[in-house]
């Protein structure tokens, strides 16, 4: 074969110098869209952002973001957060780390709210089975809350992750080892009615307390409110452990059942009202005889928000029971059968919202990292007496831990428990807290 020649094409040859220039342009092309392509990547957002130069990363970021790629979602959350480029926005922030965080990205392929399709009930029923719209629930909630603060954007962000089965903190998870009362506690018998025997009390004022309360989201929007049905549970115990015998003077169990409704944009700007909750709680102390207490309630609720101070709006109404017999509250004997019978079915304390009242309002306020909060409770004159509960509480992170905080309350007035729902008590408490308890 002649050395002028190299390949063929078409049944025929190239001249060697033929095939040698046109390698050397292909070469060049190859070369120059190599080139280009770097000279297009070194201008990417995550260069801009390297280089910190933030406003060229922006609207790249900002079109990445809203295709669901997380890289860009965190490092545009990092910029809102910290005023790079952009005035700090920690609503801003706290919406994309919430995104990119979540399991449930693919909602950054972000229609409006009007745009979204509508799915009818069947199925919203159908999307109960799927693990993410719970997740998706409880991001919807958080986002009613604003983040305009340092302070309120670190809560919600702590109230954003962690969670054991689904489970979330609900009212503050706190263990007081020392809560001293002005006076000493009586000691009831379950069998024989106060009257018939000598007063007696526990010999220490001081005495531990503790409380565990959680909730957990079971379903979300299936009528496209998104509205959420949540099951909570609290137990709260009073142990007095400087006694001889170390007993639990009291425990209180609340289970309820509540659905909770986030307003709409207009209502959560305007008048700062976030979420509107309806539920029925039932609570008790697990007691027998003439120690039993227990009351079934529904309550409507509010939970309002301006910046860092929250307020939390509740009525209720005491559900109907069976009476006992006559005389009952006094100790004597049953009318009908002439017996003694402190286990007779019936409302325990048909009378305690004379003491209680029928609602509370709480407030809770969020000042760098103190957390300052209080509850109010009035009967308005029910039972022909004013009666009332007032609650003073403060937190403060413990070795600027996020989940562990001091915690001293301070409390006055009717139904510190159930046992003491008709006894005033004035009692303060230091301790730890472990969550919370704001919305």
């Amino acid at each position: 074969m002649n050395d002028e020649y190299r390949c063929v094409r078409d049944g025929g040859y190239l001249p060697t110098k033929t095939f040698i220039a046109l390698m050397l342009f292909v070469s060049c092309s190859v070369l120059a869209i190599a080139a280009q392509g770097t000279s297009e990547g070194d201008h990417s957002s995550e260069v801009y952002f390297n280089n910190q130069e933030y406003a060229k990363a922006l609207p790249l970021l900002e079109e990445e973001a809203i295709k669901g790629l997380k890289p860009s979602i965190y490092r545009l959350a990092h910029m809102y957060q910290n005023g790079l480029g952009v005035r700090t926005d920690y609503k801003k922030a706290a919406f994309w780390f919430q995104q990119a965080a979540s399991d449930y990205s693919y909602t950054l392929a972000m229609e409006s709210e009007a745009k979204k399709e509508k799915k009818s009930f069947f199925e919203n029923l159908n999307d109960q089975m799927n693990p993410e719209t719970n997740r998706e629930g409880a991001a919807t909630i958080l986002r009613t809350i604003d983040t305009d603060t340092p302070e309120t954007y670190k809560l919600v962000e702590v109230s954003r992750y962690g969670g054991f089965f689904g489970l979330r903190p609900y009212e503050t998870n706190y263990i007081s080892p020392f809560g001293y009362s002005t006076h000493k506690y009586p000691r009831l018998s379950s069998t024989l009615h106060p009257n018939y025997y000598p007063s007696e009390y526990y010999d220490k004022n001081i005495e531990a307390e503790f409380q565990i309360s959680l909730t957990k989201m079971l379903i979300y929007n299936l009528f496209g409110w998104n509205e959420y049905l949540n099951f909570a549970y609290t137990q709260k115990v009073w142990w007095q452990c400087y006694s001889a015998s170390n007993p639990f003077r009291e425990t209180n169990y609340l289970p309820e059942m509540f659905i909770g409704i986030p307003l709409s944009e207009s209502i959560r700007q305007e008048y700062g009202l976030k979420l509107a909750k309806l539920g029925i709680m039932h609570e008790s102390n697990g007691q027998d005889g003439y120690r039993s207490r227990s009351w079934n309630r529904i309550y409507l609720s509010g939970i309002w928000q301006w910046e860092n101070l929250f307020l939390t709006t509740r009525v209720w109404h005491k559900m109907a029971e069976r009476k006992k017999y006559d005389g009952y509250f006094e100790g004597e004997p049953n009318p009908a059968t002439g017996e003694y019978e402190p286990d007779v079915e019936g409302d325990d304390n048909p009378d305690i919202e004379n003491y209680l009242g029928y609602g509370d309002v709480k407030l809770t306020y969020l000042y760098g990292e103190h957390e300052i909060g209080s509850l109010f409770r009035y009967n308005f004159g029910a039972g022909g007496k004013a009666r009332g509960a007032i609650d003073f509480h403060w937190s403060y992170p413990f070795l600027n831990s996020e989940n562990t905080f001091w915690y001293v309350k301070v409390f006055s007035g009717y139904g510190e428990s159930l046992i003491d729902y008709d006894r005033s008590t004035t009692k303060a408490l230091i301790g730890f807290s472990f969550s919370r308890d704001v919305f």
